[in-house]
């Protein structure tokens, strides 16, 4: 499986790395966007379906939709041409998962499945909370940065694979709980650290190999590190249901020192 995972992205970087001359016409950017939401949707009705059927408890379920679905999104960021219109194009398939996120927690949707996976007692008010958030956070980072500046992607990939890391690691692992926050854990806290740095380094590598960013890697060690650290002092300080807002707008912060 990973040998085809690996030679699809070698050809999408490769047809990415085409003189702007041979590439296609803007039109494709909506072709792009049906791609983007039928990958997104394939991704979170597929967590949806296991959750449903108690193939995967729920907390696991909705950690791995955070985890999963912030890569998945950006890396589809290749996919657009390099036109105004393209970011808001992007963000459009954040915006409607969010919407539908905000009417299943409202309750004018009713969803059992999205609820399953997505929330910790199966109250579908929750999904007003942290999945909310989530969604409000990609689409105002897309917005922003786009494929202009890495600060975006290692923002989104710190609320990814930071915050979602953590709490795996973090209920676990056993280990102390910090002194300033007895909610958190130096387990947990090391994974924000670890699990943020990782998906971080991997999403620009690929778009410094895709020529979106530009080279050597080494130029964004030290930055990914430094966000990575303030990322997980944030997201220590147990702001509970917000931490996908203050970790992910702290990095962007600390980002734009570097960037």
């Amino acid at each position: 499986m990973w040998e085809y995972l690996l030679a699809g992205t070698r050809v999408l970087l490769d047809s990415y790395k085409q003189p702007k001359s041979t590439q296609e016409s803007p039109l494709n950017n909506y072709i792009a966007l049906i791609i983007t939401f039928a990958l997104a949707m394939l991704f979170l009705r597929t967590m949806d379906f296991i959750a449903h059927r108690g193939w995967m408890d729920s907390k696991l379920s909705r950690k791995v939709i955070h985890i999963g679905t912030g890569p998945l999104f950006v890396l589809c960021w290749l996919l657009f041409r390099d036109t105004p219109d393209a970011r808001w194009l992007a963000a459009l398939v954040p915006f409607a998962i969010t919407v539908q996120f905000a009417l299943i927690g409202f309750g004018v949707i009713k969803d059992d499945a999205s609820v399953q996976a997505m929330s910790r007692t199966g109250d579908p008010k929750e999904i007003l909370r942290g999945p909310l958030y989530y969604g409000i956070m990609f689409v105002v980072l897309t917005l922003i940065y786009w494929k202009d500046s890495p600060i975006g992607i290692i923002a989104l990939m710190m609320m990814c694979g930071g915050d979602g890391i953590a709490d795996i690691v973090g209920r676990n692992i056993t280990s102390p709980k910090l002194a300033w926050s007895r909610e958190k854990s130096v387990a947990g806290t090391v994974g924000v650290f670890a699990g943020g740095w990782i998906m971080s380094f991997a999403v620009v590598y690929i778009f410094i190999m895709a020529g979106v960013f530009p080279a050597p890697f080494s130029h964004y060690l030290f930055p990914i590190t430094a966000i990575a650290l303030a990322g997980a002092l944030v997201e220590s300080l147990h702001y509970k249901d917000i931490d996908n807002v203050t970790m992910t707008l702290a990095s962007a912060l600390i980002g734009s020192l570097f960037f």
